[in-house]
């Protein structure tokens, strides 16, 4: 779920009451518990509630798991044990009190502490330790903790004061230098922008904005292309103009990737990973009803939802194949354009999806680079004479995006980097001398991605 800050102005206590927090409370648990992805959950819970639950909901879950690290630096102190020894539950609805206190800033403390009491009581499994909440919490609003000295351990301070874990900020540091490793943890920690792809094939950007209008909906900013379009506030995915398929929930840097390709009219395009389907809608509109998607996934029930995404949006010119990317493809045509958004870690989306610097680990990018690799060989074969392919990972780490492409163009020299974007003016910022595009949080508010658009030359 887009576009939600994880810190700032929230709702005050007293216009709103127990049920965003139960609910908060309930996904925090499903994502620690069963790996459940928070954006996810949110999507599904969050439309039910009224707009100020709906806020303060998105912000206690996404900031919470942000900001983990952070808040159980100061818990432990606080708690004067162990993290591991707390009741499961009961250590959430504490984290949970505690980004209220230190980062909402429109809570009061007494809202926030009889809150998260009130709370562990009417759980199950935290009841019993709703005395020890209501101490740490009253305990939390008198005292803070100061983070430890800086110069005894540089990495240690800053994995606590921007809670990442230390191999990723160490590998922050190794990318970009220790300033701009800051600067990018600092932006991971903050809200994404509402960003939404409008379906121009339904009708006009201007027709499509007076929709968002009557709506509720409102536009902030004339982004890079005309489909584009930033939202003061959450999309309502409740409304009419979405339901209607006049707009989808896609990010700036996303869309780009379809614009890399830049598709003419017409043309046949393959989108060798395309669930859950946004880029395969795009390029559906791109090349319009005279030319064709082909949207090849190996999970059904992702493509499932592309198709029902596709349907929704109006797109009758895109046609599903179920299939393994990470081995030969069984299609014998040749496409003019071929999209491969490869899976990744995800280390440039982590606004919208703060566990995944919890769960991943130091030798996460280099094996997914091997999949990625042997992705781009079989994607590459589908390419026609003449045709191009863009290569994208919504991830920062080298070993999956420059280093995926190199070694690719080692091997197969019938392709080359095309430094030449289709619209030069929109992609100088973003593309190196060689052609390849790198996106950050903190450069312009992108998420950070990587793409690159080979062509085949023999």
């Amino acid at each position: 779920m887009r576009g939600v800050q994880h810190g700032g102005r929230a709702p005050s206590g007293s216009s709103v009451g127990l049920a965003a927090r139960q609910i908060a409370l309930e996904i925090l648990t499903a994502v620690e518990r069963r790996g459940s992805y928070a954006d996810a959950m949110l999507g599904t819970r969050v439309p039910a509630l009224s707009p100020p639950d709906r806020r303060l909901t998105t912000r206690l879950v996404l900031g919470t798991i942000a900001w983990r690290a952070r808040l159980d630096y100061e818990l432990e102190r606080f708690c004067g044990r162990d993290l591991g020894g707390i009741q499961p539950e009961a250590l959430t609805i504490m984290r949970m009190g505690l980004l209220q206190l230190r980062f909402l800033d429109r809570i009061a403390p007494h809202a926030a502490v009889s809150t998260s009491v009130e709370l562990a009581k009417r759980s199950h499994q935290a009841r019993a330790a709703a005395g020890f909440v209501n101490a740490v919490m009253r305990r939390a609003t008198r005292e803070k903790v100061a983070l430890p000295p800086r110069d005894d351990d540089e990495i240690g301070w800053l994995a606590i004061a921007y809670s990442h874990p230390r191999w990723i900020v160490e590998r922050f540091i190794d990318w970009f230098g220790q300033d701009a490793a800051e600067r990018l943890m600092a932006a991971n920690n903050e809200a994404a922008p509402n960003v939404v792809r409008l379906n121009l094939a339904r009708a006009s950007r201007e027709q499509i904005v007076r929709r968002l209008q009557a709506d509720g909906m409102e536009v902030e900013t004339v982004a890079r292309f005309p489909e584009t379009a930033t939202l003061m506030g959450a999309a309502r995915f409740d409304s009419p103009t979405y339901r209607e398929g006049f707009f989808q929930a896609q990010s700036e840097a996303s869309q780009l990737v379809a614009r890399l390709l830049a598709p003419a009219d017409g043309v046949s395009v393959a989108d060798c990973a395309a669930a859950p389907g946004s880029k395969a809608a795009h390029l559906a509109e791109l090349v319009g009803p005279a030319g064709r998607v082909t949207a090849v996934d190996r999970n059904f029930a992702g493509l499932k939802s592309a198709r029902r995404l596709c349907r929704q949006l109006r797109h009758r010119n895109v046609q599903f194949v179920q299939a393994d990317t990470s081995s030969p493809l069984p299609l014998t045509e040749r496409f003019d354009c071929v999209l491969l958004d490869a899976p990744c870690t995800g280390l440039g989306t982590l606004r919208e999806h703060p566990e995944i610097r919890w769960r991943l680990g130091r030798d996460a990018p280099a094996r997914m680079a091997v999949l990625q690799s042997q992705m781009l060989i079989n994607a590459a074969a589908l390419v026609g004479p003449g045709g191009a392919i863009v290569y994208s990972v919504c991830s920062l780490a080298p070993e999956e995006g420059e280093d995926v492409v190199r070694d690719f163009l080692d091997t197969h020299t019938a392709f080359q980097l095309d430094s030449q974007a289709s619209n030069p003016d929109v992609f100088k910022c973003l593309l190196d001398p060689r052609g390849m595009m790198r996106t950050r949080p903190d450069l312009g508010g992108l998420d950070g991605f990587f793409a690159a658009r080979l062509v085949r030359t023999a």
